[in-house]
């Protein structure tokens, strides 16, 4: 597992402001006239901002953990990771 500061969001690239350019394999090639401009709704652009994860990194923490596992202070119990991911898909598959 790698942890980094680089984090790039996918669901909206190229969504600015109240508009998205379409990413189709003409508009790609060069090819403007298959073009298409979209208006987001309030609701997605609300969607979009929620996106922007930097508020969500503790970066004291997460320099914290990264120490703990490069100085082997920390130790990853993946049976124990594995038993609970097993517990979580029992209980969505009920």
């Amino acid at each position: 597992m790698k942890i980094n500061s680089s984090s790039s969001s996918t669901l909206i690239k190229g969504v600015s402001g109240n508009s998205r350019h379409d990413n189709s394999p003409a508009s790609i090639g060069g090819s403007t006239k298959n073009r298409a401009d979209v208006d987001l709704s309030p609701a997605a652009r609300q969607l979009a901002a929620l996106n922007d994860n930097s508020a969500d990194i503790r970066a004291e923490r997460v320099q914290q953990i990264r120490d703990a596992l490069a100085s082997g202070e920390l130790q990853i119990d993946a049976g124990r990771i594995a038993d609970s991911l097993l517990a979580s898909v029992r209980d969505l598959l009920k």
